[in-house]
C-alpha cells in the first residue's frame, strides 16, 4: 500500500510515517517511480508505535523494543535479552514514578478544587 492509504488506514499523519522511517521503526519498499509501498502488516506496526510513544517511550527505545515484538498482537517474539529486559524494566519504573506524580498532582488540584468551591474535604 502506498503511504497516503497507510496513514488513512492507521490514522496517523504520512509525515509521522516518514519520521518512522528516519528513525528505523518502519520500513518501505519503492516503487520505479520512488513511491513507498509497505507491506499490509505496516498498519499493526505503526498502531505498535503510537501505543509505544503514547506510553512515554523515545523512538530509540521504540527501535530496541520492536523486533522483540510482534506486530499483529504485540505479544512478545522470542528476540529479547537481557539488556533489554533491564532497559526496559527501567522504562518501566519510569512510567510508575510518573504515574505516582500524576496521582500526587491530581490530588492536590482536588484539594484545591474543594477548597475554592468552599468544600474542604478532610485531609486523612
Amino acid at each position: 500500500m502506498r503511504i497516503g492509504e497507510l496513514a488513512r488506514r492507521a490514522g496517523v499523519s504520512e509525515r509521522s510515517l516518514r519520521y518512522y522511517e528516519q528513525q528505523g521503526l518502519l520500513t518501505s519498499d519503492r516503487t520505479p517511480g520512488g513511491h513507498r509501498e509497505y507491506a499490509g502488516s505496516a498498519v499493526d506496526r505503526v498502531v505498535r508505535i503510537q501505543e509505544l510513544y503514547a506510553a512515554g517511550l523515545c523512538s530509540a527505545k521504540i527501535a530496541q523494543l520492536l523486533p522483540c515484538m510482534r506486530d499483529e498482537d504485540g505479544g512478545p517474539a522470542e528476540t529479547a535479552d537481557a539488556r533489554l529486559v533491564a532497559d526496559l524494566t527501567a522504562e518501566r519504573a519510569r512510567i510508575d514514578r510518573m504515574i505516582r506524580d500524576l496521582v500526587r498532582s491530581r490530588d492536590t488540584l482536588d484539594e484545591v478544587i474543594a477548597a475554592a468551591s468552599g468544600r474542604v474535604t478532610d485531609p486523612a
